[in-house]
This record gives C-alpha cells, structure tokens and sequence, in this order.
C-alpha cells in the first residue's frame, strides 16, 4: 500500500466526519488509520501540475501513484476510475482487482 501525507490527512479528516455520524465507529478508526500508515510505502507526492480527474481530491491518489511508480490503484470511485490508463495507471474496482488477481 502507498500513501502520501495528503492520503492519510484525507483518511482522517473523512474518518471523523464519519465518527461524529457514527460515534461507535469513532474509537476504532485512529488505531486503523495508524496500523496503515505503519505499513504502507509514504511518498512525498507533489500535487499534480494539472487537474485529471473530475473530483480534484482524487488527484492526490494519482499523484501518489506516480511519486512511487506504482501502476495500479485499487478504488470504487467513480471519478479516479474514469481517468483509469492516464499516465499507465490502471485503476480497478475491488471486484475488477479480486477477479484479475485470484490466486485460484
């Protein structure tokens, strides 16, 4: 997994905007926002010089990709897979990605 700074401030401010919706998922979601920053690659991604997707939010996880060569992100969102093949990025759906990537 990579993330950028811009990837985990996105992750935590929508976290508690959850958490204030749904107080019972508020208390987990710091320790799991951690587990993942403590596992994943972080890149320094500087924002794109010119918007690509719809949603300019969505940027970040396209300029994350290129800061670290990765060529694949996995996301339901409709925008980032709208841009899916810009700059040799594929972006699958989690479906797309289990069914490309069984290990059946």
């Amino acid at each position: 997994m990579v993330l950028s700074p811009a990837i985990l401030e996105e992750y935590r401010r929508v976290g508690h905007e959850l958490g204030s919706k749904h107080p019972d998922l508020n208390a987990t979601f710091e320790p799991v926002l951690a587990l993942m920053a403590m596992n994943a690659i972080i890149v320094d991604a500087p924002p794109l010089i010119e918007p690509v997707s719809a949603d300019p939010f969505d940027d970040m996880f396209l300029a994350a990709a290129l800061a670290s060569r990765t060529r694949l992100i996995v996301s339901g969102d409709r925008d980032l897979l709208n841009v899916s093949g810009w700059r040799d990025i594929d972006v699958l759906t989690p479906r797309q990605f289990l069914d490309q990537h069984s290990l059946e």
